[in-house]
């Protein structure tokens, strides 16, 4: 070996690759924890399959029977989803009729989009 030849240490690796996006603010995750928290519970889950392959606003009336409930569990299962942000509400005389509100789930998509912009 030639004593002029100088070994430089070997570049520690990375054990990871940083993150490129940013977090979610506080806001969001609040946001987020409302949302999950709502749909924490099968019968809403299932309100919300049912809402979003419905061609238009459902009434209340037309939930018991699909889901196998009673109108004022059905009720209180909508409120906490009209709570979460993820529904709109539409009165019709003494009836309310429910749909998903796009807004909402537009949020939603955003929040997840590993590939957006905020």
């Amino acid at each position: 070996m030639d004593s002029t030849q100088t070994f430089s240490e070997p570049s520690p690796a990375l054990c990871c690759a940083p993150l490129s996006t940013p977090e979610i603010s506080d806001d969001q995750a609040e946001t987020l924890v409302r949302l999950f928290k709502a749909l924490a519970d099968p019968s809403r889950i299932r309100i919300v399959s049912l809402l979003a392959n419905a061609a238009e606003p459902v009434c209340v009336c037309d939930l018991t029977a699909p889901l196998g409930l009673s109108q004022p569990t059905v009720s209180f299962h909508l409120k906490k989803l009209l709570g979460s942000g993820l529904l709109r509400r539409e009165r019709r005389g003494t009836w309310a009729y429910y749909s998903l509100d796009p807004d909402a789930l537009a949020r939603l998509a955003e929040t997840f989009d590993q590939g957006g912009t905020r």
